[in-house]
């Protein structure tokens, strides 16, 4: 009732928006990331160790073909400072925690925690999934979160994806712009949270308001589930991102390109691994149960 004083809109306005952004993105998205945003972007999608291509020549074309005209990236300036200023984040604060996070949690655990994260997700998905009116999708999401929810202890065992074939697949609203037609605007690093770009960043902001955690719990809940979620996902990806970036000559140019593609085919809702023309990269992302100490083979 009435109106609210001017520390109570920061409040409303200010800190809970960040909190909560963070919270949103993930894989990938690899998303979708807290840590591992400004390094994998979001999600990634399931993919065998081994490539049709070389080691070497596995981004020959892509990074040659980097420049700032051809990868929509007008602010390349402001955007190496930004992707600096993470880089020494991951380097003093986000590795370490990751790998503390899997030394000290068993590989079972983290994977049951990963579950329970994506099954809290399943409605930002759901949402998602209708307005792209892939109803396919819509009912693949709902059954994973059905039973998941009921079966597998709130989400905390995937039944849906180990024993009915209802695999997890991610949906943000930036997929659902991009399906309707918005281009993706100018490429962004965004502090902390990573590569984006003008439409994903909209999309960021339709996810917290479509997340019914968004009105139902309060922001350390929110908050708690962003850094678990980035942990978890930076704590896959070290071996595969230190590969990466030894690879490259220009690894934010590297980051910017596999950004691009990764995005453009979750949009397309192709596994990456099929396109003959595009470097798997499921393989510079892995986030499966199968693939979270492949390397150390």
């Amino acid at each position: 009732m009435g109106f609210h004083t001017t520390s109570q809109v920061e409040e409303i306005f200010g800190v809970r928006l960040l909190f909560k952004v963070a919270n949103i993105l993930r894989k990938d998205t690899f998303i979708a990331l807290f840590a591992v945003a400004f390094l994998s972007g979001c999600a990634s999608q399931q993919a065998d160790l081994q490539t049709s291509e070389p080691e070497d020549d596995l981004f020959a074309s892509t990074e040659d073909a980097a420049t700032t005209e051809e990868a929509n990236d007008p602010l390349e300036t402001f955007n190496r400072f930004v992707f600096a200023f993470n880089e020494a984040a991951d380097t003093l604060i986000i590795r370490p925690a990751a790998e503390g996070y899997r030394f000290i949690v068993p590989e079972p655990i983290q994977n049951n925690i990963r579950n329970f994260i994506r099954n809290t997700q399943s409605p930002v998905i759901l949402a998602n999934n209708l307005l792209q009116g892939d109803l396919e999708a819509a009912e693949n999401t709902f059954t994973r979160f059905f039973l998941n929810t009921i079966v597998g202890l709130g989400g905390i065992i995937d039944i849906a994806g180990e024993h009915t074939g209802h695999e997890y697949r991610d949906e943000d609203f930036g997929q659902t712009l991009a399906t309707w037609g918005v281009g993706e605007g100018p490429y962004l690093v965004l502090p902390i949270l990573g590569p984006s770009n003008a439409r994903d960043g909209v999309g960021l902001i339709a996810d917290i308001l479509i997340d019914p955690l968004t009105y139902t719990v309060n922001d350390d809940v929110l908050l708690g589930r962003a850094i678990v979620d980035g942990l978890d996902t930076r704590a896959r990806n070290i071996e595969s991102l230190d590969a990466l970036k030894e690879d490259s000559l220009d690894y934010y140019a590297r980051i910017r390109s596999v950004y691009g593609q990764l995005r453009e085919n979750q949009i397309r809702n192709v596994d990456s691994a099929t396109e003959k023309d595009t470097p798997d990269l499921g393989n510079i992302f892995p986030e499966d149960d199968d693939q979270l100490s492949y390397l150390e083979e």
